[in-house]
């Protein structure tokens, strides 16, 4: 398993422009609540699939990093309580169709961010990227907060800094081949 300054690093590879990190600020926690709403619709027992998601979730994260584990516990938590009463307040195909919108949407905010960014988004390399896509936000968020510097310094360093228009110009260190000819940036 990948440690988090790999898990971010790989992320942020692919969240350089600004515009883009910020069309994530919405669609990411769009797609989250959609999936933990659709999640919500499917009970086991007495519980309904969103809360064990959000468990398992929750288990990586703090695994991952305790203080942005525990940040996105409770981000996660906040999601599974609100699709519980949209759940319940809701038919099941009610429910359905509410995280389609949510799910659709921030989707289509995520791919209009790529556009900016000028490049795919990670998990067409990297499938963990879905899963990493909402612990990405919310170290941002630390970013922002001045929080985490070591963290960001680490990312930087490894991928360039967050620039306010990318437009898919390759940035990050230069990395040799083996022929020793210049390369892609990572």
């Amino acid at each position: 398993m990948r440690n988090l300054e790999e898990q971010i690093t790989q992320y942020a590879a692919y969240h350089r422009d600004r515009r883009n990190i910020a069309t994530h600020f919405v669609g990411v926690p769009m797609i989250v609540f959609g999936v933990v709403l659709a999640l919500a619709q499917i009970l086991v027992g007495p519980v309904h699939l969103g809360w064990i998601g959000i468990l398992v979730a929750s288990v990586y994260f703090l695994i991952l990093d305790r203080p942005l584990g525990i940040a996105m516990v409770a981000y996660l938590l906040v999601n599974v309580i609100v699709a519980s009463v949209v759940s319940a307040k809701t038919s099941i195909g009610g429910g359905f169709g509410i995280a389609a919108v949510f799910f659709v949407v921030g989707w289509i905010i995520q791919f209009i961010g790529h556009r900016f960014e000028g490049v795919k988004p990670a998990f067409t390399d990297d499938i963990m990227g879905l899963v990493i896509a909402p612990l990405f936000i919310v170290t941002e968020f630390f970013f922002i907060l001045g929080a985490r510097r070591e963290l960001k310094q680490y990312v930087e360093d490894r991928v360039g800094p967050v620039l306010a228009a990318r437009d898919g110009a390759l940035i990050g260190p230069v990395v040799r081949s083996t022929k020793g000819n210049v390369g892609d940036s990572v």
